[in-house]
């Protein structure tokens, strides 16, 4: 989660912080960008992959939250959060169902989890 504070509708965002969040945002991943608007106290919540809009657009960006109530912040990142899970895991039924293949891990299929091998744990694998 990227924090950002401002006095206006301009929020300062590093090239750098663009890119990071598009690239992990086109690999699957789920990032967000926390404004605070210094005169209002207003909170503004977008994802990560809005950052070049954010950048380019500001504050006028279309925000998943805007408010001040920290509860309906953590709901917005929430339901944000099982959204993008779900659509992770509907990809993934797809891709599995297309393949014939069972599902990485899936109970009784002896299908390994990608990214661990047979018969290492994965704390020894540095997780």
């Amino acid at each position: 989660m990227e924090l950002k504070t401002t006095k206006n509708n301009t929020v300062r965002i590093s090239s750098q912080q663009i890119a990071w969040n598009t690239a992990y945002s086109r690999n699957g991943g789920l990032s967000f960008i926390l404004v605070k608007h210094l005169s209002s106290g207003d909170l503004f919540l977008f994802e990560g992959s809005q950052s070049l809009e954010i950048g380019r657009n500001g504050l006028r960006t279309g925000a998943l939250f805007r408010g001040s109530g920290h509860q309906d912040l953590w709901a917005a990142v929430r339901e944000s959060g099982i959204g993008h899970l779900e659509s992770v895991l509907s990809g993934l039924r797809v891709g599995v169902r297309d393949s014939g293949l069972p599902a990485p891990g899936a109970p009784g299929t002896g299908a390994p989890v990608p990214g661990l091998e047979p018969g290492i744990e994965a704390k020894e694998k540095g997780a």
